[in-house]
C-alpha cells in the first residue's frame, strides 16, 4: 500500500469496485456485455451485436414472452504450448475480458420466434425479427334489426 493510501483512499477503492461491477464494468474498465446496435424497417426490427473472439457456439439466442435474450460464454482460450491456459501463465498485463454476458431486450408484443433468424460472421451477431402483421381495421356494416 501506498504510504498517502490510508484508510480512506482504501475505502474510496473499494466504493470504486463496488460502482463499476453494479455498471457491468470488470476492474480494469472493460466491458464484457457486447455493444448493440437496434434498427427498424417497415416489415422487421434488427439487433446488431459485437462479439470479438466468439463463435457461434458460444452464443444461445431465445425469444419468451416477448422478450428476447442474448447469452454468450467467452472462455479463457487454451494455448498451444503444453495445454496451459492463460490463468496458469504468468501474464505481464491482459486488457481481455472472459466471462458470462447476457443481454435482454423488450419486443413488441405478437412476434413469431419461429420466424426470428440469426446470423454471425466476423465477430458480429445479427438478428432479425419480422414485425407481427398488424391487423387491418374491418368495417362492421350495420344492418336493420328485424
Amino acid at each position: 500500500m501506498r504510504p498517502d493510501f490510508g484508510l480512506f483512499g482504501l475505502h474510496r477503492e473499494i466504493d470504486r469496485l463496488f460502482s463499476e461491477f453494479s455498471q457491468g464494468l470488470m476492474p480494469n474498465g472493460q466491458q464484457l456485455v457486447p455493444s448493440i446496435d437496434i434498427a427498424e424497417t417497415d416489415k422487421a426490427i434488427e439487433v446488431t451485436a459485437e462479439m470479438p473472439g466468439l463463435e457461434r457456439k458460444d452464443v444461445d439466442i431465445s425469444i419468451e414472452d416477448d422478450t428476447l435474450t442474448i447469452r454468450g460464454e467467452k472462455k479463457v482460450e487454451q494455448s498451444t504450448d503444453g495445454g496451459k491456459d492463460k490463468s496458469e501463465k504468468n501474464v505481464q498485463h491482459s486488457e481481455r475480458s472472459y466471462g458470462v454476458f447476457l443481454r435482454v431486450l423488450q419486443l413488441p408484443p405478437g412476434i413469431d420466434p419461429s420466424s426470428v433468424q440469426a446470423t454471425m460472421a466476423n465477430g458480429v451477431l445479427k438478428i432479425t425479427i419480422p414485425k407481427p402483421a398488424k391487423p387491418e381495421p374491418k368495417k362492421i356494416e350495420v344492418k336493420e334489426a328485424a
